[in-house]
């Protein structure tokens, strides 16, 4: 892939994004999940956009299963616990662009089984 292949694919990713930002908003009792995937690391946040403030955050950097999408339910499983632990029991799913598949699929399934419900 060249530069202007991967600029092109970034802006695309960038506009939905957008488009999902102006429809989801996340308050203190259901904050937004936000998810960001790089090509190493996945990560998520819990995020309260009345205060512009992050509630809990998870990502799969240190974990030790085999895989990438291993990783990444584990640290879903890890978000859900921190959000139990300041008694957040619902969010909404923001996948930031990206395809809901593959690690963002097993991130979201991940921190559904640790008791989050979005």
């Amino acid at each position: 892939m060249n530069k202007n292949q991967a600029k092109r694919k970034e802006e695309g990713r960038m506009r939905r994004r957008a488009r999902t930002r102006a429809r989801i908003h996340g308050t203190k009792e259901c904050p937004r999940l936000a998810v960001f995937r790089s090509n190493r690391f996945i990560y998520g946040q819990l995020i309260d956009d009345d205060k512009r403030v992050t509630l809990a955050a998870s990502s799969d950097k240190g974990r030790k299963e085999k895989t990438k999408v291993l990783r990444a339910k584990g640290a879903g499983e890890a978000l859900a616990s921190a959000a139990k632990d300041k008694k957040i029991v619902k969010a909404v799913f923001d996948r930031g662009g990206f395809r809901y598949a593959g690690r963002i699929l097993s991130f979201a399934e991940g921190a559904r089984e640790g008791g989050l419900k979005f």
